[in-house]
């Protein structure tokens, strides 16, 4: 009987929290919140927050053209590989004191399930056997390059703080660093996790190729680029694993530097006399909220006002930025992490 009820809760964690039904709905909505803010700063009115659940719906009930040079199976599954990763790496990152998968390795889990998408659009596109989709990929590899090295040095300038107080000298455990911050507060606190969490807003638009990282899509230079040959339900999934991947960057940032906020959340419902299973379901439904909101914020900060102040960068543009400026705040916060600072 208790595998039965330990196989029924970890089939409601994959499917509704926090796998499939709330990273649908708190992606698409982010997305949505993303292109609202976006077309206020640029005194538009802009789409209606729910715009990318219209659109994720309609695309679903359109055909689904597969080109006659295509390979059928890559071209069709790549996009579903691509969202079941993304799903996967939100049960590995806690929403406060509560996380679906945990053990010693998460970061190191996590940073191979981010290439993933990645790698399935590359997929995907070259499936497609378009010319246009030759260039997106071969753009997206490079924004891959650029990107992952900044990304691993605040990962591991992270591990270190972590690992140095306790005791360890390196933490490879998300659930750790988020229990750590719960009990000493939070760690964008210290100078060298300010300098690792500018580094990592930085990093979020690269990753989820938003906005002016967008060099491997372009829309009006090689019209959709990978996306070129998708339509129908392929397309629309590809859309939402990108809304998703906003999620995962931005919920990731909250565990690595925000994580001490939900430390509270239990204490608090122990002084209000709630105890037992109820504190439990309370504290989760207060975790998802306040997470969603600072998910918001760092979308806002991270994404849409890079996306409204600037134009779309060259290839060789965001290489260039990503390994000077935003590898060398990664660089100076790792170093600082070394030192104890």
């Amino acid at each position: 009987m208790s595998l039965v009820m330990d196989a029924i809760k970890y089939l409601v964690y994959i499917l509704v929290f926090p796998g499939f039904l709330f990273c649908f709905l708190s992606g698409l909505l982010l997305c949505g919140i993303d292109r609202k803010i976006v077309a206020r700063m640029q005194k538009r009115v802009g789409p209606p927050v729910l715009q990318p659940f219209y659109d994720f719906f309609k695309l679903c009930g359109k055909e689904t053209i597969v080109p006659a040079a295509a390979s059928r199976t890559t071209f069709l599954l790549a996009p579903l590989v691509g969202l079941a990763a993304l799903v996967v790496i939100q049960l590995f990152i806690p929403v406060f004191n509560f996380s679906a998968f945990s053990g010693v390795a998460d970061i190191i889990v996590i940073l191979y399930l981010l290439l993933i998408p990645a790698l399935s659009i590359i997929m995907g596109g070259a499936a497609s056997g378009s010319p246009y989709a030759g260039v997106g990929l071969s753009r997206e590899m490079v924004t891959i390059i650029s990107v992952e090295l900044p990304l691993v040095l605040v990962l591991l300038a992270v591990g270190k703080v972590v690992g140095n107080a306790m005791g360890t000298g390196l933490c490879f455990s998300l659930t750790q660093i988020v229990a750590w911050q719960a009990e000493h507060g939070s760690l964008i606190a210290t100078p060298s996790m300010i300098v690792a969490a500018i580094a990592m807003l930085m990093v979020i638009p690269g990753e989820t190729g938003n906005h002016p990282f967008d060099a491997a899509e372009a829309e009006t230079e090689i019209c959709e680029g990978m996306l070129a040959e998708y339509s129908g339900a392929p397309l629309g999934v590809y859309k939402l694993s990108h809304a998703v991947k906003m999620l995962t960057m931005t919920s990731l940032f909250v565990a690595l530097f925000l994580g001490g906020i939900g430390g509270g959340i239990d204490r608090m419902l122990l002084s209000w006399g709630l105890t037992g299973g109820a504190a439990g379901v309370i504290a989760v439904l207060i975790g998802i909220v306040v997470l969603f909101v600072l998910c918001a914020i760092i979308t806002i900060i991270s994404i849409s006002l890079i996306h409204a102040a600037t134009a779309r960068l060259r290839i060789e543009q965001i290489f260039k930025y990503y390994w000077t400026v935003v590898t060398g705040l990664a660089v100076i916060s790792l170093v600082l992490a070394w030192y104890g600072m």
